[in-house]
């Protein structure tokens, strides 16, 4: 199955958009005691995109061998994920592992794609 992926995050909330053909699911949380207010808007993107995937597949939406299509909407993490330039943050690099495990553990197939935050559709669940 395809799906395609939107998340975002800010200091107090997180939230994701899972998306095929036929369904879509919107999701949203308040960050856990010890990261809300503490942690910055590219790390909660991060913590928005682990959860979600984790949640994802936790409620076998998605499953082995399914590809995701990713939509990032901040630079940083496209040039990050997709591109592999290192991240001096070692919470991203922390999440980026976990992420990182999941993918591989469950043999998702990603594909990273750049887009204006205008379009994220995850973002209007936090506003």
């Amino acid at each position: 199955m395809d799906y395609t992926f939107y998340f975002d995050g800010n200091k107090k909330m997180i939230s994701w958009v899972i998306e095929n053909n036929e369904t879509k699911i919107e999701q949203k949380r308040t960050h856990a005691e010890n990261y809300y207010d503490q942690v910055s808007i590219e790390q909660s993107k991060y913590i928005a995109l682990h959860v979600g995937i984790f949640w994802s597949i936790g409620r076998f939406i998605i499953n082995k061998g399914d590809t995701v299509k990713v939509m990032l909407d901040l630079n940083s993490m496209f040039e990050h994920l997709m591109k592999n330039k290192k991240s001096e943050d070692p919470f991203i690099l922390s999440r980026t592992s976990f992420i990182t495990q999941l993918i591989d553990q469950r043999a998702i197939n990603v594909h990273y794609q750049l887009i204006e935050p205008r379009n994220n559709l995850a973002s209007a669940l936090i506003l």
